[in-house]
């Protein structure tokens, strides 16, 4: 069965098309544009103060681990309290 064809109704726009946003509207949109800018800008300062930080955090790291093992080595344990100093030697070691 063939398909009925029927012819679409034109609209015709008497409305003259802007050629440009208002003064105003360019404003607003400028303003909004250059916020998103300088917040993007500030987020990629944040994240390389970030990222220092965490680099920071892992050079530190490591000066502990060392630190870690040299009492180890020195006092049989790593196990100091890090207020008073004192060694937390385990009960189940020998004693020298």
């Amino acid at each position: 069965m063939a398909k009925r064809k029927t012819k679409k109704e034109e609209v015709i726009d008497l409305k003259p098309k802007a050629e440009k946003i208002t003064d105003e509207q360019l404003k607003n949109v400028q303003e909004l544009v250059n916020n998103i800018n300088r917040l993007q800008l500030e987020i990629g300062s944040l994240e390389t103060k970030k990222h220092h930080l965490l680099h920071n955090i892992a050079v530190i790291n490591d000066k502990l681990t060392l630190m870690q093992t040299d009492f180890e080595k020195e006092y049989g344990t790593a196990d100091i309290n890090i207020q008073t100093g004192v060694i937390n030697h385990n009960e189940n070691e020998q004693a020298n």
